[in-house]
């Protein structure tokens, strides 16, 4: 639908809260992994700590997705968003131990199991053909978010150090939620949805196919270069200072690539063709990045997960929610991220255990494999898809 209520002036303001939530959200992972070894927490624990965010979010997404449609709204989903993500970081401050950052990381991932009303929220101004660049538009600030909060992290770590930065993880969710409260959501008469009709939606093939992508996308990029990459870094000699840099390199991508995502020259080339091509981008990376011999080498590779979260995610994204109905479409949105939370729950889990037990240079050759898994299951598809279309 097109709601003509939400003006220029309204759609800005909203695209700042999610820059300040996701900021809220990310400003402590470049050190969050580096930080943990220090403090003496083993690879597998810190695995798990990882993982905890996507475990509350496989929990809630979907039931939070149904209410959503149930109730036709969105507004409070959204504030309980925000205010949990400033919440999580008062855990870090006050319990900061790999046990407090395990208990943050749970009340992190149940903000962002709010993050389908987010999408479904904004998406829903914009007419069909015009999903695709609303999609990767809320991406981008998203990602613009989490690279302001990686610059000031980069900044700030030396002098302020993970409380500091999670103090300001609590002011930007405070401030989040202060612009969630000025969100407009007309009232609408709904008409009652039986819970059976909605999930309905989950006998569809295609949502989760492309889930399953979603699964491996993200949790490859939760684990290599959101986590371990940070840690190869340490291993090569880099500062902190170099570690944030690290992630500032892979956010701008992300950022620029995200933008590229929403433009006719990448639209012309369609999701059939940048899907599988992302996943054998993200296949090379993980397979160099253990093989990286200076740290210089390795800030260039981080270029290209950038890729895979601007363009591979977008596009997953729009494809997996292409025709699924209006009414329905929190509860897909809501299947679509507690499955792929099953890959942010348990890839950090399985690398933390692999790189304990053999080596982290192992865990990403394991990664690099599942990539290419995936890149070949998204060809098969649109090949399939394609020959269906000419028989017709």
């Amino acid at each position: 639908m097109n709601d003509q209520t939400f003006t220029r002036k309204q759609e800005l303001r909203y695209l700042a809260m999610v820059s300040l939530f996701w900021f809220a959200q990310y400003i402590y992972i470049p050190y969050q992994t580096t930080y943990l070894t220090l403090l003496g927490v083993s690879s597998t624990f810190t695995g798990m700590v990882v993982g905890a965010y996507g475990i509350t979010q496989l929990l809630f997404r979907l039931p939070i997705g149904l209410c959503a449609d149930s109730i036709g709204r969105h507004k409070g989903f959204i504030m309980a968003g925000t205010l949990f993500s400033g919440l999580a970081s008062f855990f870090r401050i006050f319990w900061g131990n790999g046990m407090g950052f395990l208990v943050a990381n749970l009340f992190s991932g149940l903000a962002s199991a709010m993050w389908i009303s987010f999408m479904v929220f904004y998406t829903n101004h914009f007419s069909a053909k015009d999903q695709q660049s609303a999609t990767s538009r809320i991406v981008m600030f998203n990602n613009f978010g989490m690279l302001v909060g990686f610059l000031l992290s980069t900044i700030g770590y030396n002098s302020i150090g993970m409380v500091g930065i999670c103090i300001l993880s609590v002011c930007a969710g405070l401030l989040a939620f202060f612009l969630s409260l000025q969100i407009k959501e007309p009232c609408r008469k709904m008409e009652t949805i039986h819970t059976r009709d909605l999930l309905s939606v989950c006998r569809i093939k295609r949502l989760w196919l492309f889930a399953i992508l979603a699964l491996i996308q993200q949790g490859i990029q939760l684990t290599t270069a959101m986590s371990f990459t940070n840690q190869i870094l340490k291993d090569l000699g880099a500062s902190n200072g170099l570690v944030g840099i690290s992630s500032i390199i892979y956010m701008i991508s992300a950022v620029g690539f995200a933008a590229f995502a929403s433009t006719f020259l990448c639209c012309k080339k369609g999701p059939r063709f940048w899907i599988p091509a992302v996943f054998v981008v993200v296949s090379v990376y993980c397979i160099l990045i253990p093989s990286a011999k200076s740290v210089l080498e390795l800030l260039i590779l981080q270029i290209l997960p950038g890729m895979s979260t601007g363009i591979l995610f977008s596009y997953i994204t729009s494809e997996a929610m292409c025709g699924i109905p209006g009414e329905k479409r929190s509860t897909a949105m809501g299947l679509f991220q507690a499955v792929y939370a099953v890959g942010m729950t348990t890839f950090p889990i399985f690398t933390g255990s692999l790189a304990s037990a053999f080596s982290l240079r192992f865990g990403y050759l394991v990664l690099a494999g599942i990539s290419f898994i995936g890149a070949m299951v998204s060809l098969l598809y649109y090949i399939k898809k394609n020959k269906s279309s000419r028989t017709l």
